[in-house]
């Protein structure tokens, strides 16, 4: 008796399958933080445009602007000091403004969005994608690094 039939056993296509599924098992959390992590990094460089932008109004009007709301603090900076304010952080979420004529703050309430910008444990480096980042006349008081959670 001589087979002649070309294929794949059933028992080849269920390893394969099981192979990509642990591959994929695998990388997807992976990507997940990857991309996390790139909106963490977008919306740092947003703060910090806008805080560029608050400093250049400040060294033309000896003052910094008076603004509670985002758009509020446009309406000054725009188009003179930034061409286009960003308005959301990378979460799709609005940044937190607070401003008044002896210093701003500026942040984001991270991925879950929360409007309470608070500092957390004292400051500094944050490990955890939910913590707010906080940019406060001209430096970060609380940002992320390492590993996120």
């Amino acid at each position: 008796m001589k087979r002649n039939a070309k294929g794949f056993t059933l028992i080849e296509l269920l390893i394969v399958v099981a192979i990509i599924g642990i591959i994929a098992a695998i990388a997807i959390p992976n990507l997940l933080n990857a991309i996390d992590r790139g909106k963490q990094k977008r919306t740092m460089a947003d703060l910090r445009s806008i805080g560029t932008a608050v400093e250049s109004y400040a060294i033309d009007n000896n003052v910094y602007p008076v603004a509670t709301a985002m758009n509020t603090l446009e309406g000054v900076i725009e188009p003179v000091y930034i061409r286009t304010a960003p308005t959301e952080d990378g979460w799709g979420n609005a940044f937190v403004v607070s401003s008044a004529t002896g210093g701003y703050t500026v942040c984001s309430g991270g991925k879950d969005g929360g409007t309470a910008c608070t500092v957390v444990s004292g400051g500094g480096a944050t490990t955890s994608f939910n913590d707010a980042i906080i940019f406060i006349n001209g430096q970060f008081v609380q940002w992320p690094e390492g590993t996120q959670q």
